[in-house]
């Protein structure tokens, strides 16, 4: 499985643009998987090319709650690839829904925690105000947990990831190994640019009370928290931004 960061506010790979924003493509899994759009179509469709990444090859979009900076790349997007599957929250507004479809691509409204594919789920849609779903991959060293804003809050989705193990929703017979059940990497926007130092070491504590080992936290979740995150876990931290790849190398 890889992991590249297409669209941040954060940078990583020289060349490519940056921008408020996140999204990011999935490969190695039974479906290649784009999770949001960014916030503009040219600029997500200009680093894809850089990155060699064809938007044809791209079976299925998440999309994880219906902030412009997570959607806004959508239409660029289906211009060039509408044989897609969109996975979006149900709270979507009717119109975003019927501009997916005149566009020719399907898609699934999600409400509950549903499978996407092979190793891959969603949480389902969960928080109150603003309603996000995040992205659940099995791998054989852990959960991957990808989040778009984390506006349900960041520990409270780890938390539903571990409710869905429990209630064997996510891991269902026959027994997977313990550590396949562990929520390994966290990674994506934590939403905390405007948190105290002191919250956020709280969040830092619940992380490794909850036995998260790896964490890359982007987009929104601001420098003071990336570097607070950054001191707790040292070489366990992902640094990441716009062009960073995460393989199964990079998980000891």
């Amino acid at each position: 499985m890889n992991i590249t960061v297409i669209c941040d506010n954060n940078p990583y790979k020289e060349g490519l643009k940056t921008a408020w924003g996140f999204s990011c493509l999935i490969t190695g899994t039974e479906k290649t998987i784009l999770f949001d759009t960014g916030g503009d179509g040219q600029l997500l469709l200009d680093n894809m090319k850089k990155l060699a990444i064809e938007p044809q090859a791209i079976d299925i979009v998440v999309l994880s709650h219906i902030h412009g900076d997570h959607t806004g790349g959508l239409n660029g997007f289906l211009q060039k690839n509408s044989d897609v599957t969109v996975y979006l929250p149900e709270s979507f507004p009717r119109k975003f829904k019927d501009n997916v479809k005149d566009h020719g691509a399907k898609m699934v409204d999600v409400k509950q925690s549903l499978k996407i594919c092979e190793n891959v789920y969603s949480t389902g849609q969960l928080g109150m105000l603003i309603k996000e779903q995040s992205l659940i991959i099995r791998t054989n060293k852990g959960l991957v947990i990808i989040t778009g804003c984390a506006h349900p809050g960041i520990v409270k989705i780890v938390e539903a990831v571990k409710d869905l193990i429990e209630d064997n929703i996510l891991l269902p017979a026959p027994v997977v190994p313990a550590q396949v059940t562990q929520a390994q990497v966290v990674m994506g926007g934590f939403h905390l640019e405007w948190v105290t130092k002191g919250k956020i070491e709280k969040i830092i504590s619940a992380f490794e009370q909850m036995g998260v080992r790896y964490v890359g936290p982007s987009h929104c979740t601001g420098e003071k928290a990336r570097a607070l995150f950054e001191k707790r876990f040292g070489d366990k931290y992902i640094g990441l931004g716009a062009g960073r790849a995460v393989t199964m190398a990079d998980l000891q």
